[in-house]
């Protein structure tokens, strides 16, 4: 199963996250399909950018977002609801 979730980056105490699509089975900061964004949750206000057209695309043919991910696209305006 293909889902949308975040790759962290970024040094101790100071994390970075890319929103990628990726193969459940990979892990977390292992290999992945396609990036689509990222969300910086050290800045204030937390910085978040995600390519709308291409995680609707991925939800199309079948990517499940994970919890928090469907948080941020929410917020970003990704997805209704």
């Amino acid at each position: 199963m293909v889902k949308i979730r975040l790759r962290r980056l970024g040094m101790k105490k100071k994390p970075f996250y890319r929103v990628v699509v990726a193969d459940q089975r990979f892990p977390r900061n292992g290999r992945f399909i396609e990036e689509i964004g990222y969300y910086d949750p050290m800045k204030e206000p937390a910085e978040i950018k995600i390519d709308a057209e291409k995680a609707k695309d991925w939800m199309k043919k079948g990517a499940q977002p994970t919890d928090t991910v469907r948080v941020l696209l929410k917020k970003c305006g990704a997805i209704e609801g």
